[in-house]
């Protein structure tokens, strides 16, 4: 791995509401270097979108971060204040949000909501911020960037605003990039420019990219290293060639097992028994134990395996691993 620039360590997240609460997050430890992107997969509800918005602490009200460090640039952004906090979202650390859309507010004009993020963290002038915003916004690919500015987002479409929000996040150049599900409800052009921007991104800037996705084709495409998570935990992190050819865990294999395939594999395709976990309570064996097919009774009988480096660099947190070469 390159320069570390982010370094997450032993971090649990739980959501506490009048109802219920809900462990999402737990010692979950990744690091990213300089000009590197790591790819977070899993299921929906596995912990991916709370992994990455704990990072600059863009948590809903009720989610508490138990325990855990999260280091950036030689400081643990969890021990930071709110204003400290503020001067670093945006210049340093940017967010791609899953629902472009949502995302921005209707009411205010592409060009302002643009603008603000220049003036909040540059000594610019305001009219200065909004010629220097037709530029980003044809940066990223946008036709006719003077009309797409002066427009409001529900007159754009979702390719559109998705350029937006990449052109918002890129503005100044950041060290960390948080990009939740960006090419989702894209078509596949669109997709493909985006991820060609990304790419452009660290390749030219050195940008550090957190890529938090359920398409394996984007991981292969454009991770150098992926992490699997299920029920709030890392369970797999190697480099997607290792981890598509011969993955570890079960639910490694039990995802790749699903996606279709164009090797002429004939009939109805594979899909995961039984559903994902509640997690209303810590676990105290293997998450994944209910939907497991290699499970033993070590599974049974021990609490939920680390996540542990073998001799051969690989990272798996299972008692009976899937491929043991």
């Amino acid at each position: 791995m390159s320069e570390p620039v982010l370094g997450i360590r032993n971090l649990s997240v739980r959501y506490e509401t009048k109802e219920r609460t809900i462990y999402a997050l737990e010692d979950v430890s990744l690091n990213i270097g300089r000009g590197e992107i790591v790819a977070l997969v899993g299921e929906s509800g596995s912990g991916k979108t709370t992994a990455g918005m704990s990072i600059p602490r863009l948590l809903p009200q009720e989610a508490v971060i138990s325990s855990g460090e999260v280091h950036f640039q030689d400081r643990d952004l969890l021990q930071l204040s709110d204003r400290e906090l503020r001067s670093i979202r945006g210049n340093d650390i940017a967010v791609i949000f899953q629902d472009p859309v949502a995302g921005l507010n209707p009411v205010i004009t592409v060009e302002d909501q643009v603008a603000e993020m220049l003036t909040s963290h540059l000594s610019i002038k305001k009219k200065d911020a909004k010629k220097r915003t037709v530029d980003l916004l044809a940066a990223v690919g946008l036709s006719d960037p003077g009309h797409i500015a002066k427009s409001y987002p529900f007159q754009l479409s979702g390719g559109m605003c998705q350029r937006v929000m990449v052109a918002i996040a890129t503005a100044l150049d950041p060290h960390l990039l948080i990009a939740d599900e960006p090419t989702s409800a894209l078509d596949v052009t669109i997709q493909a420019q985006l991820l060609a921007q990304l790419e452009e991104l660290r390749r030219e800037r050195g940008t550090a990219i957190l890529l938090i996705t359920h398409d394996f084709g984007v991981v292969a495409q454009m991770a150098d290293r992926v992490a699997v998570m299920y029920g709030g935990r890392i369970v797999e992190h190697d480099i997607p060639d290792n981890l598509m050819r011969s993955p570890l865990h079960p639910y490694t294999a039990a995802l790749l097992a699903s996606l279709p395939r164009l090797d002429g594999q004939h009939g109805g395709l594979s899909s995961i028994p039984g559903t994902p976990p509640e997690l209303e309570e810590p676990a105290e064996h293997c998450p994944f134990l209910p939907r497991c097919p290699k499970a033993m009774s070590v599974c049974r009988e021990e609490p939920p395996p680390p996540l542990e480096r073998r001799e051969d660099g690989r990272e798996v947190a299972c008692y009976n691993p899937v491929w043991q070469g």
